[in-house]
């Protein structure tokens, strides 16, 4: 479903209260004078209000204790790595793309205390003779959609019914390269990068199933009555998967692994920061249209807000964020803190100007207030304090874009993503 049409299908389902700060039906503003006042919780002040005044600090006590009010009130709590994981490398050519790329499809295997899963990798590598650095990044529609090339394996697993190809929620050959747009492989692999790619539904098929399908089942203890406020939902899940694509890449000598970016769109870009947060092996993390949950301010009750995402997407989360619908000052967290966690490696955050579902303005402000936890750690930070126009770019250490446009991933993206890597990894 197209953004806009779903931001319209929303209007017609709530009720809209005369102010953006009511207590219990939720709400929809799109209005920057209706954002309410509000405060941030210090990112560099204990529970306790303790200051953090040093690094050691922040690295031994502060980060664990922002890391634990996520995973209690926000996203849940994540497995650690699979009981058994093991790569199988199903097909490789070494020539692809007119002998531009090597192309390799793995599935990765894991095994939980509930069982086995798998997800199968995507992997374009410039055809270079040396290990390249690779965007590592979940797709909404299937690893066939990412490129018209035959040999791409069609994911068997449930599909939305949203894309051309997809009939009774199952892929066809008709899905082969209708996401190409987002994924300009070409200019990516001149530039000097691979893509990594996993079809997020390989993980946790999008849709409130009672955590019965995807990687839920293989970890959650089966003596459950009923799954603990703070059980990890679906963007536990997805990050997740990242996390384990992370150590296929870090097996494979085409790869620069310790230079893996992790990046996603929408949805998936609130999982990769998730999985940024978490996992520190990730040595760059790009949020792009990320929004709600993902880069921008819950505070600022702008665009799609707690109330409304907990509602229609509370699967996403835990159960504990449920709580905060409406009493978002409550919180002890907010989204500049998940943004924190990933200092001291740089971390980019891209909205576009008619996102406004997204909230532009909460995702810079975001990026903004994280800035202090970087001057901490003298890891830089970002070199502006006002928000840029559409074609600026921020590029420091958090980096930060604004294009023209709509909720997407674009080459525009891209372009300004790899002069980052080129800035900060190279």
């Amino acid at each position: 479903m197209k953004r806009t049409l779903f931001a319209a299908l929303v209007l017609t389902l709530i009720m809209v209260p005369n102010a953006p700060g009511s207590a219990g039906a939720p709400y929809f503003n799109v209005i920057e004078k209706l954002v309410p006042e509000y405060v941030l919780p210090d990112p560099l002040v204990m529970q306790n209000g303790d200051p953090v005044l040093d690094a050691r600090t922040w690295r031994e006590k502060r980060r664990p204790e922002i890391l634990e009010l996520f995973e209690k009130n926000v996203y849940g709590r994540s497995p650690g790595g699979p009981l058994l994981e093991s790569y199988k490398v199903f097909d490789e050519d070494r020539s692809a793309l007119g002998g531009k790329a090597i192309r390799k499809q793995v599935t990765v295997d894991f095994t939980g205390p509930g069982g086995a899963g798998s997800m199968d990798m995507l992997l374009y590598l410039p055809n270079s003779g040396k290990p390249s650095p690779v965007f590592l990044l979940l797709n909404f529609s299937g690893n066939h959609s990412v490129n018209a090339d035959p040999a791409i394996r069609i994911p068997t697993g449930w599909m939305p019914n949203l894309e051309p190809g997809i009939k009774g929620h199952r892929a066809s050959e008709k899905g082969r390269g209708i996401k190409s747009k987002r994924f300009p492989l070409e200019e990516i692999l001149s530039r000097g990068y691979g893509l990594a790619t996993i079809y997020y539904g390989d993980l946790d098929p999008d849709f409130d199933d009672g955590y019965k399908n995807g990687v839920h089942p293989l970890f959650d203890d089966p003596g459950w009555s009923e799954r603990p406020p703070d059980a990890w939902g679906s963007i536990g899940a997805w990050s997740w998967g990242l996390m384990r694509g992370l150590d296929y890449l870090e097996t494979d000598p085409d790869v620069t692994a310790e230079k893996t970016i992790v990046l996603g769109h929408s949805r998936l870009g609130k999982a990769a920061l998730w999985a940024g947060a978490q996992d520190e092996r990730f040595a760059m993390v790009i949020s792009n249209d990320s929004g709600c949950g993902g880069a921008a301010l819950w505070r600022r009750r702008y665009g799609e807000n707690l109330g409304l995402i907990s509602r229609i997407y509370g699967y996403w989360f835990c159960g504990n964020i449920k709580s905060f619908g409406g009493k978002e000052d409550s919180m002890p967290v907010d989204q500049h803190m998940l943004i924190a966690l990933i200092a001291p490696r740089p971390v980019y955050v891209a909205s576009a100007r008619g996102d406004k579902w997204a909230d532009p303005r909460g995702e810079f402000l975001a990026a903004r207030a994280a800035d202090p936890v970087y001057r901490l750690l003298d890891a830089g930070g970002m070199d502006a304090d006002t928000m840029p126009g559409p074609g600026e770019r921020i590029q420091g250490s958090i980096g930060y874009h604004l294009r023209e446009g709509k909720h997407d991933l674009t080459v525009e993206d891209w372009r300004a993503f790899m002069d980052f890597a080129d800035i900060h990894l190279r």
